[in-house]
Formats: structure tokens, sequence, C-alpha cells
């Protein structure tokens, strides 16, 4: 049926009244799960505010400074009346209607709302519903369909048959949490083939029931970017995107590498991403954040590599793991004539913060001198907002109270309130340069924690990854001997007896 837009406010048109509350579920289909790698035994849940409902029609804003706002096509349940408490066998008679939505997500502001979804979910304009309602009574609720195009190419087709919760049985286990009041919304999860969508591309969404004919009409949103305003760090989180958060927008780790960030805000004469990034796969670097800094230095040693470590460095935040690739950026000691030509305008230091992609570390050559800031709270900012995954530099940071609160890992040599000029010229970037007495060159992997910073190389990373953790797994058994009373003496490096044992439990 056509909805009878009562509502004086246009957001609700696709909808009887302005919902009390709009409950979500996190993961739904099997589709989605098998994609997701991931089944969960039982549904979970989260709340989008009604102020992010939008009609059909209207358009949907991406954050400036933003790259990962998903679509996910869904059916979105109406109550009709209030249900508390009642069994799955009960709970489609207190659905009175069913319709289309999208339940956009901004996965810059993911990884921060820790599962909340209230930022990254919860934008105006994030919840598009409708346009019209179809009668619950008139329809199977295992016999829906929905779908899902984006610029007119069918994106999203899924099933009610292809879910792991029936629709009866997320309403009867929310009823038992919460009362359903009449006009609350739920939307119901999405099937395979979210992705990302960029200003300009057009969505829509149409739930219906093939077997009857009943249609939602189809749910037309269109992407548009944002005003130019950045969030403010002294406000609260700011966007950011890692391998993992790009992979579930974009929906596999391949999609997410084979599509480039859609993002304007780079100058056009930024430098490219180094060729070596590719190398830090997402596989890669769960384990490298899993894996001490002391163990991969010893793997390194181990390998030959003595002269990795990134010396007279300390993190601004001992608690955070840095991993990364590199981008680097070089300065010369200052000089009075060459600053002149090198230092002003969009220099070597702002064009590298200004490209700097996400993933990637910026490393500074400062020589370690720590006479003047290398970089300061604006530039954190920027690099932040670019989803980098942290900065090292061998010299000093200005502001250093405001680049910390930014919360992005930083590794610096001192603090200083001198701005850069006094001690360095911006020179150059993206080449091979020495930070803390170490070569880094553009796409070395970068791993940092409180005991300091290492240079891997790229072919060597999944090696010494692996043989890191292995080794992390060995010492945790050696430590646990140590403290049940045995000696060291032949326990630590384990003798032929001790490796027996160690072998025969562990095949365990």
């Amino acid at each position: 049926m056509t909805t009878d837009h009562t509502s004086a406010d246009p957001r609700f048109a696709g909808l009887p009244a302005r919902p009390g509350k709009i409950v979500a579920v996190h993961l739904s289909y099997e589709s989605r799960a098998a994609q997701r790698g991931r089944r969960p035994a039982a549904p979970s849940y989260f709340f989008k505010p009604s102020s992010s409902v939008a009609a059909s029609g209207g358009t949907v804003e991406r954050p400036a400074g933003t790259e990962l706002l998903a679509f996910e096509g869904e059916i979105a349940l109406v109550i009709g009346r209030p249900a508390r408490r009642v069994p799955a066998h009960e709970a489609w008679e207190h659905v009175a209607w069913v319709t289309a939505s999208d339940d956009l997500g901004l996965y810059d502001l993911r990884a921060a709302d820790k599962g909340s979804n209230v930022r990254s979910k919860g934008g105006d304009g994030f919840t598009p519903i409708g346009p019209d309602l179809i009668d619950a009574r008139t329809v199977d609720p295992a016999a829906l369909r929905v779908r899902t195009w984006v610029n007119g190419a069918l994106a999203q087709e899924g099933t009610t048959d292809g879910l792991l919760f029936p629709l009866a049985q997320i309403v009867a286990d929310l009823s038992q949490h919460m009362t359903l009041e009449t006009g609350d919304v739920i939307l119901t999860g999405t099937p395979a083939g979210s992705s990302v969508v960029a200003p300009g591309d057009v969505i829509e969404v149409e739930v219906d029931a093939p077997a009857t004919g009943a249609r939602s009409g189809r749910l037309v949103t269109t992407v548009v970017a944002g005003p130019d305003i950045a969030f403010d760090p002294a406000l609260g989180a700011l966007p950011a995107v890692d391998d993992t958060q790009r992979s579930e927008a974009w929906g596999t780790p391949a999609d997410a590498m084979a599509t480039p960030a859609d993002d304007t805000s780079a100058p056009a004469d930024a430098a490219s991403t180094p060729a070596d990034a590719g190398a830090l796969t997402p596989e890669l670097r769960a384990k490298l954040l899993d894996a001490p800094v002391a163990a991969l230095s010893q793997q390194l040693r181990k390998r030959g590599l003595d002269n990795v470590s990134i010396d007279g460095v300390r993190p601004l935040h001992p608690g955070a793991k840095l991993v990364g690739t590199a981008r680097t950026l070089r300065f010369v000691p200052n000089r009075e004539d060459l600053f002149a030509g090198h230092g002003g305008g969009q220099n070597a230091q702002k064009r590298t913060f200004d490209a700097v992609g996400a993933g990637e570390v910026i490393v500074i050559e400062a020589r370690g001198e720590t006479g003047s800031g290398t970089l300061g709270d604006i530039l954190a900012i920027r690099a932040h907002a670019r989803g980098a995954a942290g900065i090292v530099t061998d010299g000093g940071v200005r502001d250093i109270d405001a680049v910390t609160a930014v919360g992005l890992p930083v590794y610096a040599a001192g603090a200083h309130p001198a701005v850069l000029g006094r001690r360095h010229v911006p020179w150059d970037h993206d080449l091979t340069i020495s930070c803390g007495g170490a070569t880094v060159q553009p796409g070395d992997i970068m791993v940092g924690d409180a005991d300091g910073v290492i240079v891997v190389p790229p072919a060597l990373a999944a090696e010494i990854a692996d043989a890191a953790l292995a080794q992390e797994t060995e010492d945790a058994w050696i430590a646990a001997r140590v403290a049940e009373g045995h000696p060291i003496a032949g326990l630590f490096p384990m003798d032929a007896t001790w490796r027996a044992r160690y072998d025969e439990e562990t095949a365990r």
C-alpha cells in the first residue's frame, strides 16, 4: 500500500509516524556471515536515532575527510501493536508493515564506536526508509526479498529464507528485553554485496514478496559530499581507517585492494602510494599487531639484520601498537636561503601529510635534531583524518599535548616549542632516508610498541611474524615452567629433554 503521509516532517514520509526507536541487527544473513567469516550463534543489536531517518528521493552526505560510506539494503519491520515477552509463534502478529531501508554506515568512525555504531551509523540521513508500506498480514515473512542497485546495477539480492534468524525470532527476542512500541522500526540485517559508495552515486533499495507481487517501491538515495568542515579533535574521535575497516566496508579484502580510496582532498601533484604498500595484507597486519617488537627484532637479528631499530624515539602512546608501511620525509639542516625557497607554501612536509594513505606511517629524517618541532597538532590531525597508521620522527614534536590528544600513534625524540625553520628545511619525500640510525625505504613495514620502533623489510615480514609468534608461544611455556619452580639451566634455552617435553605437550 502507498504510505499515508500523516507526518508533518518530510523525513518520515515513508513511515506512519516518527519511530520511538530503531533497532538494527548486526549480522543476520548466511551470505553476509560467509563473507565476513563469522557466524553468530544468536542475534545481536544496536540502536539508531530516529533523527537519522530520511525519505526516498533524498540525499546523504559523506563527511569531509572520510572515504568509507557503505550502503546496506535491508527489510524494515514496523511494529503495529506493543510487544512484550511474546513467543516466536505470535511475534509476527505484532508487525504491521514491511518496507525497504538502507542502513548506511561510515566505517571511518566504526573503530571509535567500539560496536555501538552511534557515530558510524547515526548520522543525519543514514537511515532512508520507504517509500511505501507493505501490509505484513498479506505476506509470508519467510518469503520476502530485498534488492539493492547502485547506479542502476544490481549490487545485492537476498531472501528471508537465507536468514540466520527468522524475522519472528528477532521480534520475539527483542521483546524479551524491552517493550516494542507501536511505530518502532526493526532493521533486519543485510545480505552479501554491501559496499562503498561515493558522492554522485545513486542507491536504490526495494523489498518485495515475489509470490504476491507486493512491493515497497524503490527507495532512492543520492550520495553527496558534505561541507568542508573537519571533525574537531577537541570534541571527540576523529575518522580513521585501516585494512580491517576498508576490507569490511568494501566487502572483501580483494575488493578493498582492487579499488583505490576515493579521496579528492589530496592535491593533484601528491605523491603516489609506495608500490610495496600492498605487501602488508590484513592477515599480516594482524600477526604483526600480535607480535612484540622485541620478538620481531630477535627474528630479524637471526637473519643477519641487526641495524633495523629506530634509536632514540619514544611513543606518545606507550600502550598503542604501530603497524604500517613507510611513507618517508627528509629534512636537511636549516640554511636561510634554502628555507626561503623550500620552507613555505605547499612544501615537502605539507605535501607528505596531505598525501599519506590509509595504513601508512610517515617516517621523518630529522638527523636526531630535537631543537625544533618536525610536526605539530594540525599536521597530526591531517594524518589522522587521512587514515595514517602513525608517525615516526627522530626529531622533536611541538604542541605535544595537542598531538597526543589526536590519538594517532606517534614516536618522537623529544618535545620542543620552536617551529620547523629553527633547525630544518623540508626538502623531499618518498625516498630512502635515515631515521634514528636506521635506513628506511618507502614501503618498508614499520612496527612499534613501548619498546620502540623497527623497520621490517616487506619480503621478510610474513616469515618473521610467524617465527616471532611461535617464539612467543615457546617463551610463554618456558615462563610457566620457571614459575613452577624449575631452574633456568637446561630450560632457557631448552635442552633436548625439555624440548621433547615441550613438543609432546604442545602437540596435544
